[in-house]
């Protein structure tokens, strides 16, 4: 089966099964992109179609994020598989709602219940798990909501997708940055015993590559006390203006 990703300078903007009518902004250069979900993306897989139109809606973001008395943003947590991502998230998200701040957190382990259920764990499922959470994220963000997302996304590449899909500013990377020998010792979920004895390929930081960050907007230091790096990212998401309270 196929799917249609219409994509943009910006990045991909939307998915549709082909023959809808998902739609990018007219001015904006976009293209339909066709293609199998295991095969590579190549520039003669694209083609343009002209009858995709943006329409614009009369109530937009800055009047979302007046509702909701902050600005809508996405906190993307990158780092090793039991480097405290989901832990610190969750953490966050619930200091954020004391403040009454309306968030949402998309957790790697809970969408692959669901909106990506049909990947594996191959670099092009990879990818495709990042893309649509990514998409998914972004909408989220245009809705006025602090969206926090936890997910080893060992990529730089679809990382960076990520953020060109957001306006700039609105795509916070937080890297934390665990060492793998204390990712390891942790292991939460037993997966590195299972990747050490081979009954698990394509683990990151073991047999797959982790491309950590180049500058993201806060690197934090994975042992420490959860309570004192989640006071980090308060204090930039305030110096940030993306809360205000």
């Amino acid at each position: 089966m196929r799917w249609c990703a219409v994509t943009s300078r910006i990045g991909v903007r939307a998915i549709c099964w082909e023959g809808s009518s998902m739609a990018l902004p007219p001015q904006e250069k976009h293209h339909a992109v066709y293609d199998h979900r295991d095969d590579n993306i190549h520039d003669d897989n694209i083609i343009r179609d002209e009858n995709i139109v943006w329409h614009d809606h009369p109530v937009v973001r800055r009047d979302r994020e007046r509702l909701h008395r902050h600005q809508g943003a996405v906190i993307w947590f990158t780092g090793l598989s039991g480097s405290g991502k989901s832990a610190l998230a969750g953490q966050l998200e619930q200091r954020l709602h004391q403040l009454g701040v309306s968030t949402y957190l998309l957790d790697g382990d809970n969408v692959r219940h669901g909106l990506c259920r049909d990947l594996g764990f191959s670099d092009a499922d990879r990818r495709e798990n990042i893309r649509r959470v990514g998409e998914v994220a972004s909408l989220m963000g245009d809705a006025g909501l602090v969206v926090l997302t936890a997910f080893i996304s060992p990529h730089r590449a679809e990382r960076q997708m990520v953020r060109e899909s957001l306006p700039e500013g609105k795509f916070i990377e937080v890297f934390v940055d665990t060492p793998l020998a204390v990712c390891e010792a942790r292991d939460p979920k037993g997966l590195y015993k299972k990747a050490r004895a081979g009954a698990l390929t394509n683990f990151t930081g073991i047999d797959a590559v982790y491309e950590p960050p180049h500058a993201p907007e806060l690197r934090l230091e994975g042992e420490q006390l959860v309570t004192n790096l989640t006071d980090q990212l308060l204090d930039l998401l305030h110096s940030r203006a993306i809360i205000k309270v």
